[in-house]
């Protein structure tokens, strides 16, 4: 199983005491070399190219997230800013997503791959930066594998506590790409109700505080798991967000690390079915270390080959 990261995703500085800090992929990092130090091939990470990023960020915005910075912190808005290492990290993270899609679908042992990579994607929309989130890493992958290899069926799974507005705004009108969500009530972006259906191709549901792993994996099994079958994607990408976890700071879901598992055992097992178990996974939110790197070990445990 392949894993993509790059030293330039440590150099984003949003600032002491911010939450998505370089310890984040530290964490992620040290947690599966110490866990798997056999079964993982680690590649690094290339630079975005501006085409990528084009099929779904204005030019504005990239030449915005782009430009040199001489500052230590730039504030983007109320809780997203950018330091001088900023830029290439972005588009190492955003890049990932790219060549984690060439592999599965041309490297015919290489089925699942996960990208641990920062600053995360899902909160940035076509034209702005937001939410501690520069480029939308997943929707540039996913942009790229419609176009490139002419998908006609690609899901979103995204499990983080925070909806992905940026994700659903870029996909919402095109058929091609479903994007299937669960996220805690009131909390930012305040977005995601269950009226949000794009063109058919939208599913979210929002989970209460204190919802628990039960909820969480009955939510996923009665109702967003059949509705991913019933769409038979030919790739899969994951939003891999462990901010639900109880331990986690910045929300109250309280789902445990074994769920995070379990669903991501499920959705290999779709994927197998319909995908020819093509999946890319990429990492979101999560800011309590230990329960970053339990989970992040308990995901990539459920997409390699012999679990």
């Amino acid at each position: 199983m392949l894993v993509f990261t790059h030293p330039a995703c440590l150099e984003h500085d949003p600032g002491i005491d911010h939450p998505e800090s370089p310890e984040r992929l530290h964490a992620v990092i040290s947690a599966l070399r110490a866990e798997f130090p056999d079964q993982l091939e680690w590649r690094q990470a290339p630079a975005a190219k501006l085409g990528e990023l084009a099929r779904v960020h204005s030019r504005e915005l990239i030449d915005d997230m782009l430009r040199a910075q001489v500052a230590p912190l730039r504030r983007i808005d109320l809780d997203t800013f950018t330091s001088p290492g900023s830029a290439s990290a972005a588009l190492h993270a955003a890049g990932a997503g790219v060549a984690a899609v060439d592999a599965v679908m041309l490297e015919d042992d290489r089925r699942h791959v996960f990208c641990a990579v920062r600053p995360p994607g899902h909160h940035a929309t076509a034209d702005t930066a937001m939410g501690f989130c520069l480029f939308n890493n997943i929707a540039v992958a996913a942009a790229y594998a419609r176009d490139k290899y002419g998908l006609e069926r690609i899901a979103i799974v995204d499990f983080d506590v925070h909806h992905g507005n940026g994700t659903q705004a870029i996909f919402e009108a095109d058929p091609k790409v479903a994007y299937y969500s669960t996220h805690q009530s009131g909390l930012f972006p305040f977005s995601g109700s269950m009226r949000e259906r794009g063109v058919g191709n939208v599913c979210n549901i929002l989970l209460p505080p204190g919802s628990g792993g039960f909820r969480f994996r009955n939510t996923w099994a009665d109702d967003m798991l059949p509705q991913i079958e019933a769409f038979q994607p030919q790739l899969l990408f994951i939003s891999a967000g462990f901010d639900a976890h109880m331990r986690d700071p910045q929300a109250d879901l309280m789902v445990e690390t074994e769920d995070f598992g379990w669903l991501t055992r499920e959705l290999v097992t779709l994927a197998e079915r319909h995908g020819s178990g093509r999946v890319v996974s990429m990492l979101e939110g999560g800011y309590d270390l230990q329960a970053l790197r339990e989970c992040s070990v308990a995901h990539v445990q459920a997409l390699l080959p012999s679990a």
